[in-house]
């Protein structure tokens, strides 16, 4: 393919959003080098980058960001990407016998534009009805935080989000919302600051629209 309508061809795929998994694109060798060696290899880079910008490295404000940014990457804000980091999910009997859906709203969330590396920043709101199995409400925004520490695009996150819980608490009845600004549509490109997006998944109980229509409700009163 021609270079020039290659690359075309990515900018219309990244300013679309698009994505081409559920899954998170990885290697089968994304693991196989220590978390060391990796924020030496993106430090060494990333220092080749400020350059080719032509910032002076020998600025002690400076000297020091490509050993920042690299830690930052691999232990921050996409530390979601190593298994290793999965936060551990521990679930309980529905001792009360709670048979209504609980609701978790307005989890923040930090995440990145997997198109151009600009952050995605918003809030997901959580329901579920138990199938006889519940989990600590800490642990549903562990699961947000853990699916947004990666570069993602907002419908594979929410995916991703929505199939855990399914999988944890064993139940079709989960339901799933989040809204987040994008800075790649706000600081780049059309430039527009006042829009954000938003995504839904939703199954079980919460096909009927009764349902949902009772878990939106409950939005509205959180908000």
């Amino acid at each position: 393919m021609n270079n020039q309508i290659e690359k075309e061809l990515f900018e219309l795929l990244g300013d679309e959003h698009q994505m081409t998994s559920a899954e998170t694109p990885l290697r089968p060798d994304a693991f196989d080098k220590s978390d060391k060696d990796k924020m030496a290899t993106i430090e060494k880079h990333f220092h080749i980058i400020m350059e080719e910008m032509g910032l002076d490295m020998t600025d002690d404000s400076l000297r020091g960001t490509p050993h920042r940014v690299a830690k930052m990457f691999i232990q921050e804000i996409f530390s979601g990407l190593n298994p290793a980091n999965k936060p551990k999910i521990s679930v309980f009997e529905n001792s009360y016998h709670y048979d209504k859906m609980l609701v978790e709203a307005n989890i923040s969330f930090n995440s990145t534009c997997e198109h151009h590396f600009l952050p995605i920043i918003g809030k997901a709101h959580i329901a579920y009805v138990s199938n006889g199995k519940v989990i600590g409400l800490s642990k549903l925004n562990r699961i947000v935080d853990y699916y947004a520490r990666r570069p993602q695009v907002q419908e594979r996150m929410i995916m991703q989000i929505f199939n855990e819980l399914k999988t944890v608490l064993n139940t079709e009845d989960v339901i799933v919302v989040v809204e987040a600004e994008h800075l790649c549509v706000s600081s780049r490109g059309i430039k527009d600051s006042s829009s954000y997006t938003s995504t839904i998944q939703y199954g079980g109980i919460f096909k009927e629209k009764e349902n949902r229509n009772d878990f939106f409700n409950l939005l509205k009163k959180e908000k």
